[in-house]
Parts: C-alpha cells; structure tokens; sequence
C-alpha cells in the first residue's frame, strides 16, 4: 500500500487522505493518461489546493464530486493544467538540433514539423531559430505546429515574452538575432522577432484525445520527456497514431530517457533518442 499522505492534523489546510490522492490519479489518467507516482502526493495536494481555494471549497472530497458531476465543466481544464508537469528550456538537449537542421536541409520542399509538446514555447521557438540557421533567412519555407494540453502555458507561448534569464545560455548571435529586449516596464525581459512567431500555429491538444486538430504528414515530429508520464499502453497507442503522420523520411524525436523501440516495429534508431520509420513499414507502402 502506498503510505498515506499527511493529513490536515499535521499542518494541512484541506484534509487531503489517501482516497483522495487515488481519485485524483484515476481522473487525470483517464483525462491525460498521466500516470501519478505514489511520491506526487505532495505535489499533487500543493497544486490543487490552489483550485479548492480558488473554488471556495472546503475539501478535496468535494473538489472531485463537482468534477466528476460534471464531466464538461470548465474546471477540468484548470484541473489538468494543475497537474500538468512544464519543465523546458531553449536549446534542451541540444543534440538534437545539429540532426535537425542537416536533416532539413535534404528536403526540397516546405517544411512541416509538429512539436507536440510545446509548453512555454522555449522547444518550438528553438527548432524555429535551427530552421532559420539551417535557410539562414528569417522567413524559411517552414510552417511549425506547437501543441500542448495545458491551455496556461500555450498563452506564454504565444506571447513569446520570457525573463532576459532564460537566454543569458544562449550566444549573445543567436539572441541578437532571434530576441527583442524589453526597455521601460518590460526591461528585464525579451519577446522573440515577430518573424520567428509567424512560423509558428500554437494549438491545445491533448494526445489522449480519439481526433487530433491536426492533418498531413510532418518531416519531423518532437515529442520529448512526454511519454515518461504515461504507462506503456498508453505510449505504444500514441505511438501508433504518430506512425501514419511521418512522410517516408520523416523523424520523430524522443526525450534523453524515452525508448521507443519496444512499443512498435515501425520505428528504427536513427541517432541518439532520434527515430525514423523501419524499412518494413515503408515496404508496407508509408
């Protein structure tokens, strides 16, 4: 048995039991296909207390009746943002970026990438600056669809505007190129070139969903440190559904710790945490 969370008696301000953190693993694996760890109690708890308090509400028990009585209710989306884990930065894992600009470069038409993942936008704005990089212009013949299920973070994305800090890792080039800094009340702070936004079509999507708003298929698709948070079943499904949106030569981009190849026989290594399709699966007729 996973040990029980501490409750209000010890310092609590919502009396937050282990039926409790139970319920609210099955709601967000049901909704997200968020697997919880016995070790996210705390989490869990800091996060949607947050939303009990929001709410007015005196319990956990229920916060979760009202979700669970209405499954359209607006508080789902709230909900799941809470729960929703955003750590990124520009350039993370920075390997991947060099494979992606020589693989771009192959290709003689437009360019299609899905970052299904975006968070913030730090991933999709760098693959938006390599692509750059790669045409060396700032208006490449790219078209980059970012997508996340937390609609809060998707709003920063869009915006584009981050604390100077987040770029202090970045060369002082690629930031006088790519950055606006901020004078006034916005010092401290950079918005990325408009150009780079144009490149980009910012969606809220989640991959448990039956239909995705999306259509085609990509030379790239990015889906780093994603599936960490599902169990197997649920990453060999989402797997499955990216396999038809790759072209032939497509690449699909896994996080430092993902292992795809256990899921599917569709996908082959390529590089490191860097995949293509097998050569059985475009026999088949890709």
């Amino acid at each position: 048995m996973p040990e029980q969370p501490k409750n209000r008696e010890a310092g609590k301000e919502f009396l937050f039991v282990g039926k409790d953190f139970e319920r609210v693993r099955t709601l967000i694996y049901r909704r997200a296909g968020i697997a919880l760890a016995d070790s996210k109690q705390e989490m869990v708890y800091s996060r949607l207390a947050r939303r009990l308090r929001a709410k007015g509400l005196s319990s956990f028990e229920v916060y979760l009746d009202l979700l669970e009585r209405n499954p359209a209710d607006d508080e789902w989306e709230a909900f799941t943002n809470a729960l929703t884990t955003n750590l990124t930065s520009f350039f993370r894992e920075a390997h991947h970026f060099p494979i992606l600009a020589a693989h771009v470069k192959s290709i003689k038409e437009p360019v299609t990438v899905w970052c299904s993942a975006s968070s913030t936008g730090e991933e999709p704005y760098t693959i938006a600056m390599t692509l750059c990089e790669a045409y060396n212009t700032l208006t490449p013949p790219v078209h980059i669809i970012a997508t996340d299920i937390d609609t809060n973070v998707l709003v920063t994305a869009e915006n584009g505007v981050y604390p100077i800090e987040r770029v202090e890792k970045m060369s002082p080039a690629l930031v006088k190129r790519f950055f606006l800094r901020g004078k006034g009340d916005k010092e401290g702070f950079v918005r990325v070139r408009p150009e780079l936004r144009q490149l980009i079509t910012f969606k809220q999507l989640n991959l448990l969903a039956d239909s995705w708003p999306i259509t085609g298929q990509f030379d790239v698709i990015f889906c780093r440190n994603v599936m960490i948070y599902f169990d197997k079943q649920t990453q060999s499904k989402i797997l499955s559904r990216f396999v038809p949106l790759m072209k032939s030569n497509g690449l699909l981009f896994a996080g430092h710790s993902e292992n795809f190849l256990y899921a599917t026989n569709a996908l082959k290594l390529r590089g490191k945490t860097v995949y293509e399709l097998s050569g059985a699966h475009n026999a088949a007729g890709n």
